[in-house]
């Protein structure tokens, strides 16, 4: 059996605790677990900060432009030593103006998930990250909820008949699309061998935290929700011009910034906004298939991406801005934020204030991960999960432990955090929710 590589530490951080490390958990439904286990997520955040650390260095060696060393960094919430350290190191690479983390953030590949960087005439392939356009649809219906209560299992069974979870597509229905005939498009971004690929995907949800809710408003109204994003389109382009650009795939690695006019640059933003487009498409392909299943009409619509790099203009200058699981919320714009599987959403709006400008005028996507996936696995339950499921009435198809409501901060409080910078519109309480299955093998989750 291999090592646990944080269990030396662990197990001392629960001496240090005044705990005895080998003390049994019982978990119900689950073989017991030493206390050191309690231990070892803090552990592997103490390794990844010394990482953190080491990337650093490695990024000294190569000075930044004077204009760009220094430049603000905007913190909300609380986070751990690494999340910030990995933020800080993005920001002394390349055209940084200014930076935001926001309250859901927490560790991601090269960026924290949650970090935003704003940069003059150059942009992050590692910022943008593999899911790129990954996003939130959100629509009202004119259905009431009283209406199909005494329906919402047969409702949630047919969506996840007729919506593709994990990576193949799980019906024959053909998906067309007229992204797939701008020839331009898929010349200017250098995927166009990825194309026949992409029309099998589009409309297909994938894995992880990807999923369709059915959620009811404050007025008793039924809404949509997915989230997703752009599939194997994404991730390919995001793979093929990280390794054209000479970046490094990893966790605390050093972000992969190019300049906008260069070649690579500008092959790089056309795949971008084709992947951005694709990612559109297919939710609102998905939303639609949904809508037929649940029956009403669509009285109000909310969608955006929050993986992804718009060109914008803060304190006079045009920039780059890169949000990795950040959602823009400019004065007036709207915002669909779903929690945890079981918790609420929320619509938000941008308002116009100081923070909001310091925040480069972004939001959070989610509740955000206190626990990795692993970690989640290792520190909860099956029957934990469910039983918080149907304390609030979540009807549950799919999904696997690493999505697990514990595995996340709660929402309202992570909102919180950004209320001088938007406000909330609707809460909206989950009722019904698809997700991929245990185990589904998807490697374009994330």
């Amino acid at each position: 059996m291999r090592s646990d590589p944080y269990q030396e530490r662990a197990r001392a951080l629960a001496v240090e605790a005044g705990l005895d490390p080998d003390a049994k958990i019982d978990r119900p439904g689950q073989r017991p677990m030493p206390t050191w286990c309690l231990f070892r997520d803090a552990a592997r955040k103490e390794k990844l900060a010394r990482d953190a650390e080491a990337v650093a260095s490695d990024i000294a060696l190569r000075p930044q432009a004077a204009q760009y060393q220094n430049s603000p960094l905007k913190i909300f919430g609380k986070h751990d030593d690494a999340t910030i350290a990995q933020m800080r190191n993005c920001m002394s690479v390349g055209n940084a103006v200014a930076g935001v983390i926001c309250a859901d953030g927490h560790l991601g590949y090269a960026q924290p998930v949650g970090g935003v960087i704003a940069y003059e005439k150059q942009i992050s392939i590692s910022g943008v990250g593999f899911d790129i356009g990954c996003g939130n649809m959100a629509v009202r219906l004119d259905t009431p909820f009283s209406q199909i209560e005494s329906n919402v299992g047969t409702i949630i069974k047919d969506v996840h008949n007729v919506i593709s979870f994990g990576v193949g597509r799980t019906n024959d229905e053909r998906v067309e699309h007229e992204l797939f005939d701008d020839a331009d498009a898929w010349r200017e971004s250098d995927m166009g061998a990825y194309r026949q690929k992409a029309v099998s995907q589009l409309g297909t949800v994938g894995s992880g935290n990807h999923y369709v809710d059915l959620l009811r408003d404050e007025e008793g109204f039924v809404w949509i929700g997915v989230h997703f994003g752009s599939r194997g389109l994404g991730h390919t382009s995001a793979t093929r011009y990280l390794k054209a650009a000479g970046g490094k795939d990893g966790m605390n690695v050093p972000p992969a910034v190019i300049d906008e006019d260069s070649e690579i640059g500008r092959r790089y933003i056309a795949a971008m906004q084709l992947a951005g487009r694709y990612s559109y498409a297919g939710r609102e392909w998905v939303v639609e298939r949904v809508r037929r299943i649940i029956g009403g009409e669509v009285t109000d619509m909310v969608h955006n991406h929050h993986n992804y790099a718009w060109r914008e203009n803060h304190g006079g200058k045009d920039l780059w801005v890169v949000r990795k699981g950040a959602t823009p919320a400019f004065p007036g714009q709207r915002g669909f934020i779903g929690g945890s599987m079981g918790d609420d959403a929320v619509i938000v709006e941008g308002v116009d204030s100081e923070e909001a400008k310091a925040s480069l005028y972004s939001t959070v996507h989610g509740a955000g991960r206190l626990f990795g996936r692993k970690e989640a696995k290792r520190r909860f339950t099956r029957t934990e999960m469910d039983g918080w499921l149907q304390s609030r009435g979540v009807t549950l198809i799919g999904a696997d432990l690493d999505e697990s409501p514990m595995a996340y901060r709660r929402l309202p409080e992570v909102i919180a955090e950004h209320s001088g910078s938007v406000r909330v519109q609707h809460t909206l309480r989950p009722f019904a929710v698809a997700m991929a299955g245990e185990n589904e093998f998807d490697p374009f989750k994330d």
